[in-house]
């Protein structure tokens, strides 16, 4: 076990809490993924927390979405989520001007589609990549969607949990 994953299991219930939200800002996320402590190696902390997100709710899930800023919005702060943010949507920070005017509009058009902000796993993916998953997603029914946001925040989560206990 590695003593990122250590420490983590002995923080207290609230300090583990507090740590888990900057990875997925779903309360109930964090409350039952710290109540699954010890973790006995990395990859049963991972599936945990994607388990336990694809058992969320959907307010649970709004509630953690409300977290996050919109694509090609630089997140505001100095805390680790928004830090972790900027990181991955850095393929959008270097787009064009003509893309971040697409983007906002298909934020936009998303949000009016479906009363949430467009969530998508941006790591690693060029501004164009994002702006085409955003309009082909308006095209989805909403329960479809909701799963697709899942989808996606459980992919966040994971990559930030990972480098939560990597660091």
């Amino acid at each position: 076990m590695s003593q990122r994953l250590t420490r983590f299991n002995e923080l207290s219930a609230r300090d583990a809490e507090r740590e888990l939200l900057a990875c997925c800002a779903s309360p109930a996320w964090a409350r039952a993924v710290t109540a699954a402590r010890p973790h006995p190696d990395q990859q049963a902390l991972l599936t945990t927390a994607a388990d336990v997100l694809a058992e969320l709710s959907w307010p649970d899930i709004a509630q953690a979405l409300a977290a996050h800023p919109r694509i090609g919005q630089r997140a505001d702060g100095d805390g680790r989520d928004a830090a972790w943010s900027r990181r991955e949507q850095a393929g959008v920070a270097d787009s064009d001007e003509a893309t971040r005017v697409a983007l906002r509009a298909a934020n936009q058009a998303y949000e009016d589609r479906f009363g949430h902000l467009f969530l998508i796993f941006a790591n690693g993916r060029t501004a164009a990549e994002i702006l085409a998953a955003a309009q082909t997603r308006l095209a989805n029914e909403t329960a479809v969607e909701r799963e697709v946001v899942r989808a996606e925040l459980t992919c966040i989560a994971v990559l930030r949990l990972t480098e939560l206990t990597n660091e």
